[in-house]
């Protein structure tokens, strides 16, 4: 399964997801950004290469579908509600990451060995 989180800028949020979920069992994980100035920016390319897309603000979806209308197909879009408050790899950030993204992903990912 592969799988595409956005944030903002991509520097803390959608980075963090990526490191935590990459070593996930049956999954392919990226990261992107809405800004302009993202490090990594949201690309055509980076929605037609996903299954599923995470975002992390209401605002992302919407700002998404607006930009993108054309290069979303039949991907599932989840929002996981998480405001942008936190830093790289914040334990707060990870404990909501854990918890809010694998009901998503069914039973074709799991977490790797450590």
């Amino acid at each position: 399964m592969r799988v595409l989180f956005i944030c903002s800028r991509n520097q803390w949020r959608s980075p963090t997801a990526e490191k935590i979920f990459s070593k996930w069992q049956g999954l392919e994980v990226i990261s992107a950004g809405l800004d302009p100035s993202a490090v990594e920016p949201v690309t055509p390319e980076h929605l037609g290469w996903a299954d599923v897309i995470f975002v992390m603000e209401r605002k992302h979806r919407t700002k998404l579908s607006r930009k993108f209308r054309s290069d979303l197909k039949n991907q599932k879009i989840v929002v996981l509600g998480i405001a942008d408050k936190y830093q790289y790899m914040d334990s707060e950030l990870v404990e909501l990451l854990e918890r809010l993204v694998p009901p998503h992903l069914g039973m074709a990912a799991r977490p790797g060995s450590p």
